[in-house]
């Protein structure tokens, strides 16, 4: 069985006799000659390069310690073991061209979705340089795909009412609620206690992205079927939502998903509406019924203003009321 740098003689002088003839096998001994002095190690398959696994490692522990979200930090995870799949190289001898030989091998992705892989590429790369592990970010070239900027959906006020009316369960109707009423992210709602509800001031304080604090409330309808669903509960769990049979436990994000759905198809509403889409709605409405950019922002968690101004936009009437209220003439 050939050894390594047997196996990359014979594939470098196969491939350089296929463009010109030649004497092959003295083009081996020279090949011969010049790796004599190199240790050659062959890659496995379905193995990454050493160097690029530590890197990566070291990578997600500095994002770790940066107050990432586990979330994040293991999505940054998934998305750099696919491309460690695929280009085996030290992280020094990484090119543009290997970033953008690894985007090509992408098979039938949007190009959203190609957008976040080059993102997390990017973020590597760019922490690898500015930790001076590298000289060069490679990635610092190519540009993210343009994608069509699609509008947060949100529901329209008699849709939010029908999701109200569809409601078959106390705990359903507590869901829709909170949600909306407050515009917290499902991973905010989900990780919250009963004693996190501070009952007088209709407010509690939510955990949200990098790990930061902030300050979101309830209106009156929100806190009466939050405080109805606490009275049927006959369990002594600490979570704010727990499953609905025994052993009575935390639940679930993705059981959270699964009763909005359900609350939306039998309110017959035909597109997705999932705990982001509440959230949108929230910031939308607000914003239409004439809330200030910097206080959605704040309760949003937003960190740039930029991400909010998504939300800001108004209906057709409320466009002719604007015009006619502040139009000087």
């Amino acid at each position: 069985m050939k050894n390594a740098g047997e196996l990359l003689i014979s594939k470098i002088t196969s491939f350089i006799s296929s463009l010109t003839p030649i004497a092959v096998e003295e083009v081996k001994t020279s090949l011969s000659q010049i790796l004599k002095d190199f240790h050659v190690e062959k890659v496995e398959i379905d193995e990454k390069h050493p160097d690029l696994e530590e890197k990566i490692s070291l990578f997600l522990t500095s994002k770790t310690l940066e107050g990432l979200s586990k979330g994040t930090v293991k999505g940054y995870k998934q998305e750099l073991d696919l491309y460690a799949n695929v280009i085996k190289k030290r992280v020094k001898d990484v090119t543009s061209s290997d970033i953008r030989l690894y985007l090509a091998s992408l098979q039938n992705v949007k190009m959203s979705t190609m957008g976040k892989k080059l993102s997390v590429l990017k973020s590597f790369f760019g922490w690898l340089a500015s930790e001076e592990i590298i000289d060069r970010d490679p990635t610092k070239k190519i540009k993210t795909p343009k994608t069509e900027k699609l509008l947060p959906k949100a529901l329209k006020i008699e849709e939010l009412e029908m999701l109200r009316e569809s409601c078959k369960t106390v705990r359903q109707r507590a869901f829709i609620e909170v949600l909306y009423a407050s515009g917290t992210r499902l991973s905010e709602i989900h990780q919250l206690n009963i004693d996190d509800i501070n009952m007088q001031s209709m407010s509690t304080t939510v955990v949200g992205k990098g790990s930061k604090e902030r300050s979101v409330f309830l209106s009156f309808k929100a806190l009466y079927h939050l405080k109805k669903y606490l009275k049927q509960r006959k369990d002594d769990c600490e979570a704010l939502f727990v499953t609905e049979r025994k052993p009575y436990r935390r639940i679930s994000k993705r059981a959270i998903q699964d009763e909005v759905k359900k609350v939306a198809k039998a309110a017959g509403l035909s597109h997705k509406v999932t705990p982001h889409v509440l959230r949108h709605t929230f910031a939308t409405l607000t914003l239409n019924n004439g809330a200030e950019l910097v206080a959605i922002q704040e309760l949003l968690g937003h960190s740039s203003a930029d991400t909010t101004l998504r939300y800001a936009r108004i209906t057709e009437d409320r466009k002719r009321e604007q015009h006619k209220k502040y139009l000087v003439i």
